[in-house]
């Protein structure tokens, strides 16, 4: 037995229009959202009186998504701590292949996103860099070179 594809990754935000905003700036288009509530949601994620808002983002090339979650009940906890090193235990980074990284920066800076260490270089193929977005999460992002 093996897996079709990768379908979504899942990220719990606390201001979904905000990283909604954040994702579009990356160049990744809302594909829907939708309210989510009822006992099948409570027996998968394992809560009582699940109630949450989602929005899928699709990559330009249709083969990514992203499920941005926002819950109302029960409230979304932190993680400790708020704003992690790359080198915490668990998920910590969702990585996306850029034109213009310098570019993508500028747009995500006027969403909040900042720089976690420098834009570098690595060899002559790639420029590369980690940004925080939306709940501390850390999006990496890489420009070929040719």
């Amino acid at each position: 037995m093996t897996i079709q594809r990768m379908d979504h990754v899942g990220v719990v935000v606390d201001d979904l229009q905000a990283a909604i905003a954040f994702f579009v700036e990356l160049g990744m288009e809302l594909e829907g959202e939708a309210p989510i509530e009822g006992r099948w949601v409570d027996r998968v994620v394992g809560l009582d009186g699940v109630r949450v808002d989602i929005a899928i983002m699709r990559t330009p090339d249709g083969h990514g998504r992203l499920e941005l979650t926002k819950f109302h009940t029960p409230l979304a906890v932190s993680a400790e701590p708020e704003n992690a090193p790359g080198n915490t235990l668990g998920l910590r980074s969702i990585m996306f292949a850029v034109d213009d990284i310098d570019a993508t920066v500028a747009g995500l800076r006027a969403h909040g996103a900042e720089l976690v260490g420098e834009l570098a270089q690595y060899q002559d193929s790639y420029r590369l860099c980690y940004v925080r977005g939306p709940q501390g999460i850390i999006v990496a992002l890489a420009e070929q070179l040719s």
